[in-house]
């Protein structure tokens, strides 16, 4: 009991919400310059040449043998890609690597400007109102579309991109659907929680 006392107290919440919310922004601008790294063909896959395989291959190189790379940008899905005939990768390709990253990173982003609303609302003192309830519910939903949709949607992305490309791609995805299943389930519960303390607190307002 001493110990709850001790953390859940208001200055200590107030500084966690403050350093949450720093964190957010953080990995918001994180996630933005991953995405323009994968866009600029920075996006690393196993390439499958008539040479060789080559593990951390990336489009914007022309040796695949070098050791050393820029900064590089990957997805936690297993990424394949096979040359054509010419033994290149066609543009198609890369383009459908940039969108299958950006699928992943842009939701994410704009579940963490969601999160990072309640979090200034918090340092505010306003914690048990229908804003926060909405910016966690959104949080919620969007994470729990990330686990459960974007998958397929990759997957359907990969196909277009088969059809329009004489180089070919292979993703496996959904590798990490629990883990991020569970943790969005629980943001949907405490989005019900606030909201039904805003109806608890009305009803007590109108009470008196």
């Amino acid at each position: 009991m001493n110990l709850i006392q001790k953390l859940a107290n208001e200055r200590f919440a107030k500084l966690a919400a403050w350093l949450m919310e720093i964190a957010c922004y953080f990995v918001i601008c994180f996630y933005i310059l991953c995405t323009a790294l994968s866009f600029a063909g920075r996006q690393s896959f196993f390439l499958h040449t008539k040479t060789g395989t080559f593990e951390h291959a990336i489009y914007g190189e022309e040796d695949h043998n070098t050791h050393f790379r820029n900064i590089t940008v990957h997805m936690s899905d297993n990424i394949h890609v096979w040359t054509n005939d010419k033994d290149e990768i066609d543009l198609a390709i890369q383009i459908g690597l940039s969108l299958m990253y950006a699928l992943q990173t842009v939701p994410l982003i704009l579940a963490l400007w969601f999160l990072s609303r309640v979090c200034s609302n918090i340092q505010k003192k306003q914690i048990f109102t229908e804003q926060n309830a909405c910016y966690l519910l959104y949080y919620g939903l969007i994470q729990f579309s990330v686990a459960v949709f974007v998958p397929f949607i990759k997957l359907l992305i990969c196909w277009l991109t088969n059809l329009a490309a004489d180089s070919r791609i292979a993703i496996s995805t959904g590798q990490n659907l629990f883990g991020m299943l569970l943790p969005s389930i629980t943001f949907l519960v405490a989005a019900y929680i606030i909201h039904y303390g805003v109806q608890l607190q009305d009803e007590a307002d109108h009470t008196l």
